[in-house]
């Protein structure tokens, strides 16, 4: 089901004041005894959206469970800027694993929950791009494939961050890292769709987020609560450094990759889709990309209008296959 819309009362605003709503419609986040998961003191860029997503959904998690839960962290950004040794910016029960191994450490921890007779934890796997597509890509699967009672996250900012901005299997066309300089950008592949992939291990729960949609991450981090077994939620999370943008513009830019339809949003059971977030107002993909540096190249003189055009074709086979376009 798709997750309940909240009117808005400014017109033009994505900002609702919640003293119009009542409170079993107000965001976790705007809950004063919200679970404050990932609190201060960590050591995030300014303007990092993997921050604001972990503790979106942490917070979230903790909401669902009742504080009955336990975080399995891949090695990588999130780990490093909230847990430099011995500090930890985790108000919530952690463990820190290797880089390709969460996926497994959180299958195991799951395992001896199951053991000790213990249903009412729950077990929360996060990681970002590299850590999930990449390097855990194989515990991934074997997760979804034995169903393991897990939720996972991907926090997907579409590099290798933390080492350098070098290129993941979650980068796309054409965005330059420094493993894909210009003046080509990334033109090793397209990316593997892994929230498509997991959908065809046709695992109980699916779904995409990002975070410009508080309301919307937190209704499918609770949604994935209700199901047993293996699940997978996906978040774009915008880089300013490695997408080289503005840090005030991590959320405008995480709108327009769902407005250009580059990033579609929806939720899945069983392998079928069956909810969509549908365009609200839709963009050329042009609006989106030059507010990130990474693909200056493509607009210089002259202009890649051709390799444009082939992101734009992408955008529009999107909005098709996913029904995003009323």
């Amino acid at each position: 089901m798709p997750a309940p819309r909240t009117k808005f009362y400014q017109v033009g605003s994505f900002a609702v004041g919640n003293r119009l709503l009542p409170p079993e419609q107000r965001a976790v986040q705007a809950a004063p005894d919200r679970g404050n998961a990932l609190t201060s003191g960590h050591r995030a860029c300014r303007g990092c959206g993997e921050a604001l997503g972990a503790r979106y959904a942490i917070d979230a998690a903790i909401r669902a469970t009742g504080g009955r839960m336990i975080a399995v962290n891949a090695t990588g950004c999130l780990e490093v800027f909230s847990t430099p040794y011995p500090e930890t910016a985790w108000q919530v029960s952690w463990i820190h694993s290797l880089f390709g191994n969460a996926p497994a450490v959180a299958t195991g921890v799951a395992a001896a929950l199951k053991a000790k007779g213990r249903t009412d934890v729950r077990v929360v796997g996060q990681g970002g791009d590299g850590g999930t597509v990449d390097i855990g890509f194989a515990c991934l699967s074997g997760m979804f494939e034995r169903g393991d009672d897990v939720l996972y996250i991907c926090y997907d900012n579409q590099a290798y961050m933390n080492t350098g901005v070098q290129r993941s299997g979650a980068t796309p066309p054409a965005a330059r890292t420094a493993t894909t300089p210009v003046p080509g950008g990334n033109a090793f592949g397209q990316g593997k769709n892994a929230p498509l992939i997991a959908m065809a291990h046709e695992i109980p729960y699916v779904a995409t987020a990002t975070v410009a949609d508080l309301r919307d991450l937190e209704y499918k981090v609770r949604r994935a609560m209700d199901f047993r077994g293996a699940r997978y939620l996906h978040i774009l999370v915008p880089c300013p450094l490695g997408w080289v943008t503005d840090a005030c513009d991590t959320i405008r830019v995480a709108r327009l990759a769902t407005e250009s339809g580059l990033f579609p949003v929806f939720e899945a059971e069983g392998g079928e889709v069956t909810g969509v977030t549908r365009i609200r107002r839709r963009i050329p993909v042009d609006d989106y990309l030059r507010l990130q540096s990474r693909y200056a190249h493509l607009f210089a003189d002259p202009p890649r209008t051709d390799v444009i055009a082939r992101i734009q074709a992408s955008a529009d086979r999107n909005i098709r296959r996913f029904g995003l376009v009323d």
